[in-house]
């Protein structure tokens, strides 16, 4: 007999687990909609060529492949088809005629590449700035580890169709809404892609700017030291390394970070340009009283190919996981597609890592794990009738409540209504049909109260 089991980095979600995901989901959409944000949906899978070279060659690597058809693999050994699917040469088989036949589609990396294709496939249809959220899984083929799954949520929110730094300034804002709604203590760090290229056009490395954002954008994880060596065996001078790592360790407020940074890349147009951006946008924060704590961080890379300008990263403050949100501008990520000059801007807040904060911390609302607010005793078909019409005045009072199903013990029922997390319990016996008033047990403290039938709805809902 075949023993259960789902894929790694997959999970199966409770009732009681999707309950807290409806209500941290319901959170953040609520505060996209007040930002003038409208839902978008798009496909599991896109074609394999919309993904692949958007990420970046490790990126590349994550990309779930999907197989068109077994009718493609007649006769290939399972060796010869896994060859295949990552573009391996294996014997007898000509991987660059089948390959792109039998992978054409691949299960979406993230949700910024798949909105780009609906931007350029749909522009006759938008109007913009164009504005969308999105909350849908995507797919990595990652390692699986505590806080990192194959399979997860994400939840975007972009703005395409204007360069306004307005826009990145309503991203923090979106930020501390965010978190401050569902009460996680956050930092968000911020850098810009062109101060980073300005760094590696002061250290003479221009050419380079790839392997050196990949590379420190691992500072946090794997130490100064353990990126030094990475970089020299990128081909970095050690001089050039020894010019930069001052440049990561520079301290002080943000205003005294950039201040220093504009004397050491003074002769970089580019890396100029990226201070002054990331100037107007801490300007907008300053002026605004944001209650949030924002760092400028130069080790922040975001190694993702498209972005072009400002990027962020934010982490909890009393939960030590990964990033739980990050993004950036990328200023021709429809060009790819065909459509020139389209720039935009968004963030990605990692559901499920959110998710482990915010069970961790006890962040969780009671409420939010509660899916039945009253449950019905069940004496007999007598009491049965008696207590229908009163059910169902509950239900269209928008009161969540059931009849158990048969007419068990008592404390058969009670222990079903507590293993349930269910607060109130309604009876409904021989005592209460001659009087015409219901006894209704608050299952947390015990205490019983005399309601009448007519009352019953009103008095639950308060």
């Amino acid at each position: 007999m075949q023993k259960p089991s789902i894929p790694k980095g997959t999970r199966d979600f409770s009732p009681l687990e999707m309950m807290r995901r409806t209500y941290m989901f319901d959170t953040i959409k609520k505060v996209f909609r007040a930002y003038g944000y409208a839902p978008l949906e798009t496909p599991a899978m896109e074609n394999l060529a919309t993904l692949t070279g958007k990420y970046g060659e490790e990126g590349d690597k994550l990309l779930f492949k999907i197989l068109d058809s077994g009718d493609f693999t007649r006769g290939f050994t399972p060796d010869d088809v896994k060859a295949i699917a990552n573009g391996i040469e294996t014997s007898g088989i000509s991987t660059n005629t089948l390959a792109a036949h039998i992978c054409e589609k691949g299960l979406r990396y993230d949700l910024t590449v798949p909105l780009a294709r609906y931007v350029v496939q749909h522009q006759g249809e938008l109007t913009f700035p164009f504005r969308r959220y999105q909350v849908q899984p995507v797919w990595r083929a990652d390692r699986p580890q505590k806080g990192r799954y194959r399979e997860f949520y994400q939840c975007d929110v972009d703005v395409i169709g204007t360069r306004s730094l307005l826009c990145e300034f309503e991203l923090a804002k979106i930020v501390e809404h965010v978190f401050g709604d569902l009460g996680i203590n956050v930092t968000l760090k911020l850098n810009n892609r062109k101060i980073l290229y300005g760094i590696a056009e002061t250290i003479g490395h221009a050419d380079k700017m790839m392997d050196i954002t990949i590379a420190i954008d691992k500072l946090d994880k794997i130490g100064i030291e353990n990126v030094e060596a990475e970089l020299e065996a990128k081909g970095i001078s050690r001089e050039a390394i020894n010019r930069l790592r001052p440049i990561l360790e520079l301290s002080g407020s943000n205003a005294e970070k950039l201040a220093k940074l504009k004397e050491i890349i003074a002769g970089s147009e580019t890396g100029l340009l990226g201070i002054s951006e990331m100037e107007e946008i801490l300007g907008y924060i300053e002026a605004t009283g944001m209650q949030l704590d924002i760092e400028l961080d130069l080790s922040l890379a975001r190694g993702l190919n498209y972005y072009t300008g400002a990027i962020f990263e934010v982490k909890a403050k009393d939960h030590a996981i990964g990033s739980i949100c990050g993004g950036g501008r990328y200023d021709d990520l429809t060009g790819i597609f065909g459509m020139q000059g389209m720039s935009g801007v968004g963030i990605s807040f990692g559901a499920d890592r959110i998710y482990d904060v915010m069970l961790a911390l006890n962040l969780f609302p009671e409420e939010a794990g509660i899916t039945t607010k009253v449950l019905f005793i069940n004496f007999g078909k007598t009491e049965e009738r008696a207590a229908l019409p009163l059910l169902q005045q509950l239900r269209d009072a928008g009161i969540s409540s059931e009849i158990y199903p048969e007419a068990a013990k008592m404390k058969k029922q009670m222990e079903y209504a507590n293993r349930r997390g269910i607060p109130y319990v309604v009876i409904i016996g021989e005592t209460e049909l001659a009087s015409q008033t219901a006894t209704v047990k608050d299952m947390h403290s015990g205490e019983q109260t005399a309601v009448p039938f007519a009352e019953l709805a009103r008095y639950m809902a308060l």
